[in-house]
């Protein structure tokens, strides 16, 4: 997977309380639950882009009070990552 580098400030990342040990894979996993959260993307692809399993992307959206859609319209990509 390719990546980029972005700067994002100390006072913003102070905001969404990312912690400095894990920077990159924290910020990571917020931009995939905010992608999820407007239904750009499934469960399971929010996961794996935040490099967690999905019952961890699960938690890490729970912790944000995000609500969890199984995929009610189209739950196959979801059930294929499960497996």
């Amino acid at each position: 997977m390719a990546t980029v580098e972005i700067k994002i400030s100390d006072e913003l990342l102070k905001a969404a309380k990312v912690p400095d040990e894990r920077r990159s894979e924290e910020v990571a996993k917020l931009l995939a639950l905010e992608l999820y959260r407007e239904r750009a993307i499934s469960l399971g692809r929010a996961a794996e882009l935040g490099e967690v399993s999905i019952a961890e992307f699960m938690e890490f959206a729970g912790e944000r009070e995000v609500e969890l859609d199984f995929g009610a319209e189209d739950p196959q990509p979801d059930r294929l990552t499960l497996e």
